[in-house]
């Protein structure tokens, strides 16, 4: 059985969750603390200490730099989830940068704001100290203080999405491709973990987010 190994309230996390949860197959999910990732590296064999990461068997699958698509493309090829056809090479690479750039940029921010909430006590200092190291000290305060300006951000960012569902039951037509999957993630975490919610001229984007929601692969079988 495939297994998870995951922050639980790790945005990338929830990408990847639902691609299993896609594929109808049986999976595991493993939660670490964040302040103990030796397991991740023992499993890369020193050579990864992010998540998520995937373990199958005696294969171990992580991602090769911040914007790569390592675990998708696998799960893609082991479970034939049709999510990286050719015809697509390309776009969804532009898509899937600034889903991972643009509109993550602002949703972590957002969720951010209410780390104490979902971060386990025993994490919150490695958290906050994380945090502050990579953004400068009072980052999250800074953040708070900001809300409205990055949620004001994340509305104008969320457009062109709105569009392209004009036209189609998914971003890029009638089914699900692998950008459905990384926004859908990106965006879960920002609504639960931040307590957010989506501007209210985003109604295809709501929309959208019900279908992904419950969206098997079995219903494209051919």
């Amino acid at each position: 059985m495939i297994e998870l190994i995951q922050f639980p309230w790790s945005a990338f996390c929830q990408v990847q969750r639902r691609l299993l949860e896609f594929s109808g197959k049986p999976f595991q999910t493993i939660n670490i603390p964040s302040n103990d990732r030796s397991l991740v590296w023992k499993l890369t064999r020193q050579r990864y200490y992010g998540v998520p990461v995937i373990r199958d068997g005696r294969t171990v699958v992580f991602e090769t730099s911040e914007t790569s698509q390592v675990i998708g493309k696998y799960l893609d090829d082991k479970f034939g989830l049709g999510l990286f056809p050719r015809e697509l090479d390309g776009l969804q690479t532009i898509l899937w940068h600034y889903i991972e750039g643009e509109i993550e940029g602002c949703t972590f921010r957002l969720a951010d704001l209410h780390w104490r909430e979902f971060v386990p006590p025993a994490e919150q200092l490695d958290f906050l100290r994380f945090k502050e190291r990579k953004f400068g000290a009072g980052c999250l305060d800074q953040w708070r203080r900001d809300r409205k300006q990055w949620q004001r951000q994340l509305a104008t960012k969320l457009l062109p999405f709105e569009e392209m569902l004009m036209h189609h039951r998914f971003l890029l037509g009638p089914r699900p491709r692998f950008v459905d999957f990384d926004l859908f993630g990106i965006l879960t975490h920002y609504l639960t973990a931040g307590r957010g919610r989506l501007p209210n001229r985003h109604t295809r984007l709501r929309h959208w987010l019900t279908r992904m929601q419950r969206v098997k692969a079995s219903q494209f079988v051919p």
